[in-house]
């Protein structure tokens, strides 16, 4: 009997009992749809009997590689069967597996490499030479193709012997920030269940459960819903990268649950599926990033593949949360982007001092519950910064309105300063953005000698006939005139600088307006 001020402590079985790790997970599905269609790459399908025995041979081959418990193992390849198959695999002997950018420039990939120290380097044969540029010559390595399946067909399939916990790493994703080298966000086995738990739980499929993973795996956005799909028995499409046919036959043969569509590709996306009349199977939602598309193309897009555009923020630290709670109706070119907050979370808006802020104010987003990842590899000074008090500070200003939702402002660090006054770019795009006329815009900070900055709007427009009169008479009455842009430059929509993730860079947009200062003043 324990006494009653004795504090309990489950014993080892108990805790052991109560381990979820992501390989026993998907192991676990595998028994339950051995015959089930887990995987689909080109010509290449593989049930969950299939795919198990694939992963487990590879786990058997890590192991005689010397991998073990905490190890990295980097993995350089675009999108294949193989890269989900390596993150399994080291998931089930409790490595970590680390997901290189292949865009990455040599320099910034020997950044990431000496980083994180991976034990051994799987790599798609194409970025062999990319690694000797690196400097990462001297790691063991493993190619895919011949070599890789001839390392498979010699290993047993049967599980490995290992238990990895909860709080282990799983996988090492490196964010795509503005400025500075890549910072890598370790996800735990814990934190990659409840972000499947969290999809699962608030976007339930309705018919069959199909994911296209078409946008980079080394990013959260595929790589998250890719397991979150293979730890419910779902189905798991592999395209590499945007294959505007390859897409069209998987959105026509399946019901897909959630269809990733970004900015930069949608405008021509729209013009494919209207040209050639396609009937989707069945979508459950489309998109991400709203704020960051043109609210017609929102409504042309919903309207041609009959689903609505899910209202996303989120990040890879975070996951789904803080800020994936609704959709965008069908049809509708949204006046509000106001989003809900996620179940399963806690958030707080705060300020400098991290008090929190009066409704209608803007503060930084504070976060904290499962789905959150474990901190900057290696960055200790990053991690205290970040998680101060307990919350994990995102780094993102959003107003909260009376009835709970929340407006994203900007990026806190990103914030124009302009004769005393606060500016963020975001909340002049969405105006702008609002435009019939234009098909994506942003807006940049330049140094100004009598304001210190001003705000300058480079803009796509749909047609020539749209000026700078045109938009800028628009923003009267919902823009303060200190927020009014100082300068219109319009470009072609391709010659927007965007990340992979299809981000526009505005700090590449902010070089071109000092190169052109430059020019000028030697002219």
């Amino acid at each position: 009997m324990t006494e009653p001020d004795q504090i309990y402590r489950p014993s080892d079985d108990v805790r052991r009992a109560a381990n979820a790790n992501v390989g026993s997970m998907f192991a676990a599905q595998a028994r339950r749809h051995p015959d089930a269609t887990a995987l689909r790459s080109g010509s290449q399908s593989l049930t969950y009997r299939e795919l198990n025995a694939r992963v487990n041979r590879l786990a058997h081959v890590l192991r005689g590689r010397g991998v073990t418990t905490g190890d990295r193992v980097g993995l350089l390849s675009r999108n294949c069967s193989e890269f989900i198959e390596v993150e399994l695999a080291a998931a089930k002997i409790g490595a970590i597996t680390t997901s290189l950018n292949w865009r990455l420039s040599p320099g910034e990939l020997a950044h990431c490499i000496e980083l994180t120290r991976p034990m051994l380097l799987i790599v798609q044969p194409r970025y062999a030479d990319v690694l000797t540029d690196a400097r990462a010559s001297n790691i063991d390595r493993l190619t895919i193709g011949p070599d890789y399946e001839t390392c498979l067909a010699d290993a047993p399939d049967h599980e490995p012997e290992i238990e990895s916990e909860p709080e282990d790493g799983l996988v090492i994703i490196f964010t795509s920030g503005t400025t500075g080298l890549p910072k890598g966000a370790l996800i735990s086995h814990r934190a990659m269940i409840a972000r499947a738990m969290i999809f699962g739980a608030e976007w339930p499929p309705s018919n069959g459960h199909a994911f296209v993973a078409w946008t980079p795996l080394f990013h959260m956005g595929a790589n998250d819903f890719s397991l979150a799909t293979l730890l419910r028995g779902g189905k798991v499409m592999v395209i590499d990268g945007y294959d505007p046919e390859a897409l069209i036959e998987a959105i026509e043969a399946e019901y897909i649950h959630h269809l990733a569509l970004i900015p930069g590709m949608i405008a021509e996306f729209i013009e494919i599926v209207r040209a050639r009349g396609i009937r989707p199977k069945g979508i459950g939602m489309i998109g991400a990033m709203a704020d960051l598309v043109p609210r017609t193309q929102i409504a042309e897009i919903t309207t041609l593949l009959d689903a609505p555009f899910l209202n996303t923020f989120g990040s890879t630290e975070t996951g789904m949360p803080p800020a994936t709670g609704n959709t965008i109706p069908v049809g509708e070119a949204p006046t509000s982007l106001a989003k809900w907050p996620n179940d399963f979370c806690e958030i707080r808006l705060v300020d400098a001092d991290d008090n929190d802020v009066p409704d209608g104010e803007p503060g930084e987003l504070a976060i904290r519950g499962p789905s959150l990842f474990s901190g900057y590899w290696g960055n200790p000074e990053a991690n205290a910064e970040a998680f101060r008090g307990g919350w994990f500070h995102m780094g993102d200003a959003f107003r909260r309105n009376p009835d709970g939702s929340l407006h994203f402002v900007d990026r806190v660090k990103y914030m124009i300063k302009s004769g005393g006054e606060n500016i963020y770019p975001a909340e002049i795009e969405q105006h702008i953005l609002a435009h019939p006329q234009v098909a994506d815009a942003a807006v940049v900070r330049k140094p100004d000698a009598k304001w210190g900055e001003v705000p300058v709007l480079f803009v796509a427009r749909q047609d020539d006939s749209l000026t700078a009169d045109d938009l800028l008479g628009a923003c009267p009455g919902k823009l303060a005139n200190y927020k009014l842009p100082k300068e219109v430059h319009f470009i072609g929509l391709n010659d927007f600088p965007r990340s992979t993730t299809g981000k526009i860079q505005r700090h590449d947009l902010e070089a071109r307006l000092r190169q052109a200062q430059e020019a000028a003043d030697l002219a």
